[in-house]
């Protein structure tokens, strides 16, 4: 479906650019509204992207499902898990030896890798949407 694909498209190169060039530090409690800076704003890219991800395994734009879309999928499926758990610790109130240990270590020290990833498969995917695993 195209509406899938567009949305995948741009999902992707959103939550590409929040977790390539933007960092926790940029983020305050204050501001208000609809801003890209907006911790919900993230919260929100995240959940969308996932499921997007999520959606775009099942329903490819053309080919065999599961293989059709599989990177921009799987990109999106990880930068919305990545920005879902950002907004999850910086709100919760346990301490960060508390917290999976794994997963703060692997994934998030390299989101800058699976931003750029997702903004290079949101490109790529622009460029050519029949490609098989693109």
């Amino acid at each position: 479906m195209l509406q899938f694909y567009f949305i995948s498209v741009s999902l992707n190169a959103l939550a590409g650019y929040f977790l390539f060039f933007r960092s926790d530090a940029e983020v305050s409690e204050s501001q208000t509204g609809f801003s890209l800076h907006n911790e919900t704003v993230k919260l929100v890219v995240g959940i969308l992207s996932a499921l997007t991800g999520i959606l775009k395994l099942l329903s490819p734009i053309q080919g065999i499902a599961v293989i059709g879309d599989f990177f921009p999928a799987i990109t999106g499926i990880l930068c919305g898990f990545i920005l879902i758990y950002e907004f999850y610790k910086n709100r919760s109130t346990i301490d960060d030896s508390e917290q999976p240990e794994k997963v703060s270590g692997i994934i998030l020290s390299n989101k800058k890798y699976i931003g750029a990833a997702a903004l290079i498969f949101a490109v790529l995917h622009f460029i050519f949407p029949r490609v098989p695993l693109l």
